[in-house]
């Protein structure tokens, strides 16, 4: 049964929201200790005067079931914008159910209106059933990257 799934931009009021949704992917990516975003700072960076970011919600009637948050980044190969996708997240009892189709189909949508040359996204290694579902939608891995990240005290000694 197909299922009708509202893609909306969020409001300064559903900034809880977002911040609940938030923890509830790092609960499912078993990061729960790591999520230091507080609702201060998503208004700061989503709806401040240079937003860092952007978001929508998926809701299917009144309920909010998930949720996509991403950025531009910047290809020089290609010499073109791109859209990295930061957080994909479906609440597990509507997974399967055509969420997460729709809220790629909607990014894919907002990266071509925008000339982004490719849409891009990190997924943790165990994660088996977001890998098939990436798959079957036609993006591929890129094995031959690795990610590397300078975070907290690395990042505040190299900067001194």
């Amino acid at each position: 049964m197909a299922i009708d799934v509202r893609i909306e931009a969020p409001t300064l009021e559903d900034v809880p929201l977002l911040l609940s949704l938030i923890r509830a992917l790092a609960e499912y990516e078993r990061m729960s200790g790591d999520v230091v975003a507080t609702e201060t700072r998503l208004r700061d960076t989503l709806f401040g005067a240079a937003p860092s970011a952007e978001a929508v919600i998926a809701r299917v009637e009144r309920e909010a079931v998930g949720f996509a948050l991403w950025f531009h980044n910047y290809s020089t190969f290609l010499a073109q914008p791109g859209l990295y996708l930061e957080d994909l997240f479906v609440r597990p009892d509507w997974r399967g159910r055509g969420v997460g189709a729709a809220l790629l189909r909607h990014l894919a949508r907002v990266a071509a209106e925008r000339g982004c040359g490719r849409m891009e996204w990190s997924v943790l290694n165990w994660n088996e059933p977001a890998i098939g579902f990436y798959r079957k939608l036609g993006a591929r891995p890129m094995d031959e990257w690795t990610v590397y990240r300078l975070a907290g005290d690395d990042l505040r000694r190299l900067a001194t």
